[in-house]
């Protein structure tokens, strides 16, 4: 009777273990890669162009068009290089900001808009001009910009003016 019931007990053949480990195996090795690429991926975009502020400065007299003028530097600190294709600006926050007009509201040195990998971007808002920023800037006003690059990055950014 013993004998019989240590028969009746069978494992699983060598073959069907050793296809049950090649399985398992193979499910490691695609779970792995999976996580070794998402994780690469997600690094490998964070290492592109990474815009900060360097500098705001306010230049002219605040009662006065003539040459009065913002300058802020940007500077790309990441490994790629990026393109400022929009500013914007407020005076009352950056829930109101509007559009400025290349060449009429603001300039951009290098004029490409092009901020090279470790290099920087001066954007020279023209007060007093006939576009959106009109007339002077005000002396203790907070302003509010916005600079956008063709990837679609943006930095918001402000300074009271002195």
């Amino acid at each position: 009777m013993l004998k019989k019931i240590h028969d009746a007990r069978k494992g699983i053949s060598p073959i069907l273990a050793t296809l049950l480990l090649i399985v398992i195996a193979v499910a490691a090795v695609i779970v792995t890669w999976a996580w070794v690429m998402t994780f690469t991926a997600s690094q490998t975009q964070q290492a592109g162009a990474v815009i900060t502020r360097e500098n705001i400065r306010y230049y002219g007299s605040p009662t006065s068009a003539a040459k009065n003028r913002t300058d802020i530097v940007i500077r790309n600190t990441g490994t790629a290089d990026a393109k400022v294709v929009t500013v914007y600006w407020s005076s009352s926050g950056y829930s109101t900001l509007a559009k400025l007009t290349s060449t009429t509201d603001y300039d951009l040195t290098p004029s490409t808009g092009i901020i090279s990998a470790g290099s920087s971007i001066t954007i020279t808002i023209k007060w007093g001009t006939s576009g959106v920023t009109g007339g002077v800037w005000s002396s203790g006003t907070t302003y509010y910009f916005k600079v956008v690059t063709e990837a679609g990055q943006y930095l918001e950014l402000s300074e009271k003016a002195p």
